[in-house]
């Protein structure tokens, strides 16, 4: 599993320009905003759908993420799961949501954005932060001792995670990518 790769092995390269979700050509799309959050809806764009909620300053946000993240498995048809796979599969993303968000809370004074795209195979999970710090599971892990799962946690449950930087840009996006459920 990578740790510094600067792209997932799927990346499709950079958004189009005014990523909002909306493929090219399409109306921007509406924002909806309550106390400094701004999500961006799911729209399609060939075959892609994205999901994008920017923090601001907010509290709260782990259980704000995890919702966000539940009503996008919703809109894309994961849940309600229609088996024992398929619910586990919307849990391992919950969870994978829950682990970065908090990881960035803790290490990095909070997260910027919140951004989830998905295809037909795979869910990207992208959250941005200003910190500096470089996730990495705790090694050794040990299991009955109390706090540093979440990294451990995100690399057992996905396909592929890493580290993106932009140099002369301050902070990271940490992103992971969980496959549907067959």
């Amino acid at each position: 599993m990578s740790t510094t790769r600067p792209c997932s092995p799927g990346d499709r390269g950079p958004e189009p320009s005014g990523a909002s979700g909306a493929s090219e050509g399409d109306a921007p799309a509406d924002d909806a905003s309550a106390g400094g959050v701004t999500a961006v809806p799911a729209t399609p764009s060939a075959g892609r759908q994205v999901r994008r909620l920017s923090f601001d300053g907010t509290s709260g946000v782990v259980p704000l993420a995890r919702d966000f993240a539940r009503q996008a498995l919703y809109a894309w048809g994961w849940l309600p799961a229609a088996s024992a796979d398929q619910r586990a599969a919307a849990e391992d993303v919950l969870l994978v949501v829950s682990e970065l968000v908090t990881n960035a809370c803790l290490h990095a004074e909070g997260p910027d954005r919140l951004e989830i795209t998905c295809d037909n195979k795979v869910i990207h999970i992208e959250v941005s932060d200003l910190g500096a710090g470089q996730p990495a599971p705790r090694t050794p892990h040990r299991a009955g001792r109390p706090g540093g799962h979440g990294m451990f946690i995100v690399q057992r449950l996905c396909l592929d995670w890493g580290v993106v930087r932009v140099p002369g840009v301050a902070g990271k996006k940490v992103w992971a990518e969980l496959g549907a459920p067959a």
